[in-house]
């Protein structure tokens, strides 16, 4: 049985649309249980819509919590995210090794947020069983709300079953019969306009075709595409 997603938990959100933001995030990497912890402007808020760009049924189930402890009751697993330096003893983990155990727990987990200018408070830190942290500019650690929600939300998509929505399923290479169709041709045609030149390269220049035409492993379409371009290209010679 596959571990539950992790729950994404808002504390003090300033801004609708940083909200409606970071839930556009969320879902785009499969992620569906928001919370809120006291947002300032209240809840719901008018502008968090538009900002989530279509993610409004999660902004519809978002949950809103007085204190981040009640956030949280459910979850036997918290980490604490932040790129400021804590006087707290306590892990300090990257996003890879985060999605890593949440993948690997059975009960709920959930991935805390702090306000938009300040972020979490050592006493929400306290809260988490680790922090999770990116490397970062020292000189400019400023991810915005969004931002550290997408980092975080597509290192645990990574062990999901979620597909690539650009990813085409790519062609089986096609048999050796058919590329050396498409290199006979090629010499074929090379060979009537005196393009083996000189005698003695001819054998290595051939190798050279071969390997470059060998490399790429064609499919039957993209091999029969070629071999339309240089059928083109004898013809219109021909012609000519």
């Amino acid at each position: 049985m596959s571990a539950p997603p992790p729950v994404i938990v808002l504390v003090r959100p300033q801004l609708g649309q940083n909200i409606g933001k970071a839930a556009r995030a969320m879902l785009n990497f499969g992620l569906t249980e928001l919370r809120l912890v006291a947002p300032r402007d209240g809840w719901p808020n008018p502008d968090a819509g538009p900002a989530a760009s279509g993610a409004d049924a999660l902004l519809d189930s978002a949950a809103v919590f007085e204190t981040t402890v009640e956030a949280i009751a459910d979850c036997s697993l918290v980490f604490a995210s932040t790129v400021r330096r804590r006087d707290l003893v306590m892990p300090v983990i990257d996003p890879e090794a985060m999605a890593r155990e949440i993948h690997s727990t059975e009960g709920r987990t959930a991935i805390l947020f702090g306000p938009e200018r300040s972020g979490l408070e050592t006493e929400d830190v306290a809260l988490a069983n680790a922090i999770v942290t990116v490397p970062i500019n020292p000189e400019f650690g400023s991810l915005n709300l969004a931002q550290a929600v997408i980092l975080l939300a597509y290192e645990w998509s990574r062990g999901t079953s979620l597909n690539q929505p650009t990813a085409k399923e790519l062609e089986p290479p096609a048999a050796m019969t058919e590329l050396e169709g498409l290199i006979g041709q090629l010499e074929s045609s090379l060979d009537q306009v005196g393009y083996f030149f000189p005698p003695d390269r001819v054998e290595a220049t051939k190798l050279t075709l071969r390997t470059i035409l060998t490399k790429p492993r064609w499919s039957t379409r993209e091999i029969q595409a070629l071999r339309g371009v240089v059928r083109a290209l004898a013809e219109n010679r021909r012609r000519g």
